[in-house]
């Protein structure tokens, strides 16, 4: 039984998360809070369209929110009942008791709510860190992953790209926190714009009305004590994972994956270098590739279609379930 197993927990579900008239909620979704020992989840969900689909988990990634799922999971409720997580101290998801993001701790917090809720094994999804995150999932509970699609996912890299060494630096002491004071005067319209210019291919593909609603949902998160710590911490957590060897390293753990993964990677990603694709690609044992030449680091936001229509295809491989 792997370490981050906590069998036997059952979820305690309210009505819904701290915050969570403040956040957006598309039409069709449904946000909650699940209530776990030590810590407690947002959870979005999206009615599938019949019942009896299998069920799917998104993981988002670092300094995201389940929200980064939301132009994705409309495209495939004919055929999964997918859920998004807010990971621990992001979205409505308050801090872990225990204060631990590591990707160890992520990935712990994903695997109790899927053995609380009794949902899995599921399709699993994850971006950036929330790929590092399913890739553990993945590797140390087979059980919990039908199939595993990765978007631009933080695998270790020997040369990061400079546009990444900033978010590098997050992890180092006290950076955070000079940062934040650095950035003090700041609008909510230039950090969300900063964010799009590091994270999408293009910006200009975001409408205005999403446009807007990032900058009310910065103003959100810019109001929370915890935000600088959390993303602090976890980026700390993604350089520890970058360097850990032996049975605990993520290539190591990827190579270990049983499940058929779908692998997603942008040609204008600054955060996950284009060129590790191929890499991925041949450290997952049953893996195919979609590259989308234009895409940046969000591709499920930015070509939605596309990554839906890789899953489809993903499927229709796996038999349709």
């Amino acid at each position: 039984m792997s370490s981050t197993e906590l069998p036997g927990v059952r979820a305690v579900v309210a009505a819904a998360p701290p915050a969570a008239s403040a956040v957006k909620v598309a039409e069709g979704e449904e946000l909650r809070s699940v209530a776990l020992p030590g810590l407690t989840l947002a959870v979005r969900s999206r009615s599938p369209e019949r019942d009896g689909l299998p069920p799917a988990l998104f993981v988002h990634g670092l300094g995201g929110s389940s929200q980064n799922w939301s132009a994705l999971m409309p495209l495939l409720q004919d055929m999964v009942d997918g859920e998004a997580v807010d990971l621990p101290g992001f979205g409505c998801s308050p801090p872990p008791d225990d204060g631990n993001y590591s990707v160890t701790g992520h990935a712990r917090a994903v695997i109790r709510f899927l053995d609380a809720e009794e949902r899995g094994p599921v399709h699993l999804f994850g971006n950036s860190l929330g790929g590092a995150v399913a890739t553990r999932v993945a590797a140390v509970r087979p059980d919990l992953v039908r199939t595993l699609t990765l978007v631009s996912p933080a695998l270790p890299e020997i040369r990061v790209q400079r546009t990444a060494v900033p978010t590098g630096l997050l992890a180092l002491p006290g950076v955070a926190a000079l940062f934040a004071r650095m950035t003090r005067e700041w609008t909510a319209e230039e950090r969300t714009r900063g964010v799009m210019a590091l994270c999408y291919g293009d910006p200009a593909r975001v409408s205005e009305a999403g446009f807007r609603e990032a900058v009310a949902e910065m103003e959100r998160r810019m109001e929370l004590p915890y935000f600088w710590d959390a993303m602090a911490r976890s980026a700390r957590g993604i350089v520890d994972a970058y360097t850990l060897g032996g049975q605990q390293g993520l290539w190591r753990q990827a190579e270990r994956v049983l499940a058929p993964t779908q692998l997603v990677y942008g040609g204008r990603d600054q955060l996950v270098s284009y060129r590790m694709a191929h890499k991925a690609a041949a450290a997952f044992r049953d893996a195919r590739l979609l590259t989308l030449p234009d895409a940046g680091h969000v591709a499920m936001m930015e070509y939605p279609e596309a990554v839906a229509q890789a899953f489809r295809e993903l499927l229709d491989e796996c038999g349709g379930s």
